[in-house]
């Protein structure tokens, strides 16, 4: 059983599998910072100093004014927090554009490589046929 599972875990697809779900998790990493750091305060600039991060609706329970949305969620208020959504699908259009930008790619390069494939197989002499070097041997034999 042993054997088995260490077969399993060296097959490919597992590898490559657990390779993209840690470039996955440092790739949001990366995305949430450019998403909160750069775009975030871009947005908050044309929008008039509005941080989305801190963006939100107070449903019930008492908050101070300008708390932000951290302080009002430990205070124990209901709150509506739109901003944190509106950065949540931000985040989902950029992974997604990445992504499929790299899928985009990969299948680019594997047609390319399909492609010079083809090509090569197409390019080699084409040598006597099985039923060319038949005749050609009966007649040998015929002489």
């Amino acid at each position: 059983m042993l054997q088995e599972f260490k077969d399993f875990i060296a097959k490919g697809n597992v590898m490559d599998m657990a390779v993209g779900i840690i470039i996955g998790a440092a790739f949001t990493a990366i995305v949430k910072s450019m998403v909160g750091d750069l775009i975030n305060p871009i947005i908050g600039l044309f929008m008039g100093g509005i941080d989305f991060n801190n963006s939100y609706l107070v449903l019930s329970g008492e908050v101070a004014a300008g708390a932000t949305l951290e302080a009002a969620r430990e205070a124990g208020a209901a709150v509506f927090a739109h901003g944190a959504f509106i950065m949540a699908v931000i985040n989902f259009l950029i992974i997604a554009f990445v992504v499929f930008m790299l899928v985009r790619y990969v299948n680019k390069a594997k047609e390319a490589a399909a492609k010079k494939e083809e090509e090569a197989v197409e390019e080699a002499p084409a040598g006597p046929s099985e039923l060319d070097v038949l005749l050609e041997i009966r007649d040998s034999l015929k002489k």
